[in-house]
């Protein structure tokens, strides 16, 4: 039964832990007794110089998530290959035997960044005011004349030399006043 496991790795190693281990099974012909590698990262955009800057950042730093068959009494080899990887220093669990996850344990870890998107939507409403705080129009109030929740993009009326202008922005890019 193919069930979920938390391996602890050396800090920073994650990604060669993964590839050494993808490597084992394949070279002890154990590849079929495991579905998934998985290391944990979300995608985080931050505003730098007026831009969009979006980045991979592990959530479980030090941490490889595997889905895999591991039935010790009939199949010893890939509990052997998976602890004998390099710079993997052993599975979470207070036994010496893994531990599998609970399914609401992997949903949680899997499922964040599905979960933080929905929670980023920003809830404004039109007409509402607001002040512009990054990019070339950064301390400029306005009107919010159109929502965009796909995209996570407002339009709001600013007023440049007297005239109201529709100006695109993020929902990053603007706090409530």
């Amino acid at each position: 039964m193919y069930r979920w496991y938390v391996i602890n790795t050396r800090s920073n190693l994650e990604k060669k832990v993964k590839g050494d281990l993808e490597r084992r099974l394949a070279a002890h012909d154990q590849s079929s007794k495991v579905r998934q590698i998985v290391i944990p990262t979300e995608t985080k955009v931050e505003i730098k110089d007026g831009e969009k800057v979006s980045s991979e950042v592990r959530t479980m730093p030090g941490y490889v998530l595997i889905n895999m068959d591991l039935n010790m009494a009939l199949n010893p080899e890939l509990w052997t290959v998976v602890k004998e990887t390099p710079n993997l220093t052993g599975f979470v669990g207070p036994s010496t035997e893994p531990v599998p996850l609970t399914q609401p344990e992997v949903d949680r870890l899997l499922h964040q960044e599905v979960a933080q998107k929905v929670a980023s939507k920003a809830q404004f409403t039109i007409g509402e005011s607001v002040k512009v705080v990054a990019g070339p129009l950064s301390d400029f109030s306005g009107e919010i004349a159109e929502i965009n929740q796909d995209a996570a993009k407002l339009k709001v009326l600013v007023s440049i030399f007297g005239r109201e202008t529709p100006v695109e922005v993020g929902f990053d890019q603007v706090k409530k006043i």
